[in-house]
């Protein structure tokens, strides 16, 4: 039985690297790439992939919003989160999000099919690094003065922070998200009281912390 894989990330070599890697593979065919969590949904729908490997850090809809839109809607598609980042938000939001795997960037290609094959067994993989972060995370607990974006925002209060801290204006977000000026403005205020932040700045400095946006702290 041939797995129907759809490859989301933001950057077209890494896409077409891991295509090229994957044709190779008897059992296994790419079927889609997206740049996007938007567009990822958006294939998703159209394509039904068994498996997605999916970047955390994306521009318009991240990896983690993404994923909590897929796995809601398709709840018996698999997700592998291949991130760069090992910080703990990261994998703890992705798992609780519905991914099935993490897996680091610099792992090698065959950690890479053999979490495949484990999803698709309807196991979890996690590579020996974020495993070590979730055993920390166990035995410390979260930080009591944490909050996560996750926790305290809700879905779409999330979608215009990632886009408010990706530089689009007001009026781009409302065209963007098909609603009034008035209703992003709403949700701005809302995010600084609730995050108690009290700038744009200090609002993107938050949404890269939190994974929600594909730009570099």
């Amino acid at each position: 039985m041939i797995t129907r894989i759809l490859i989301a990330d933001d950057h077209q070599i890494v896409r077409q690297g891991l295509r090229f890697l994957l044709e190779k593979e008897p059992d296994m065919k790419v079927v889609a790439e997206a740049e996007d969590g938007r567009m990822t949904v958006r294939l998703t729908r159209e394509l039904n992939p068994g498996v997605i490997i999916m970047d955390v850090a994306m521009p318009d809809l991240n990896g983690i919003e993404a994923t909590r839109q897929i796995i809601t809607e398709f709840p018996t598609t698999k997700v592998i989160a291949l991130s760069m980042y090992a910080d703990r938000r990261f994998v703890v939001n992705m798992l609780k999000a519905g991914a099935s795997a993490y897996l680091l960037k610099d792992c090698a290609f065959e950690e890479l099919t053999r979490a495949i094959r484990v999803v698709l067994a309807h196991k979890t993989y996690l590579s020996p690094g974020v495993t070590d972060i979730l055993v920390k995370d166990c035995k410390l607990g979260t930080p009591p003065s944490e909050v996560s974006a996750f926790g305290v925002l809700t879905p779409r209060e999330r979608e215009v922070l990632q886009l408010m801290s990706e530089g689009r204006s007001t009026t781009k977000i409302a065209d963007h998200l098909h609603v009034s000026v008035k209703t992003v403005e709403s949700h701005r205020q809302q995010l600084m009281q609730k995050l108690n932040l009290h700038s744009v700045a200090e609002l993107t400095k938050y949404a890269i912390r939190e994974g929600l946006t594909s730009l570099e702290a």
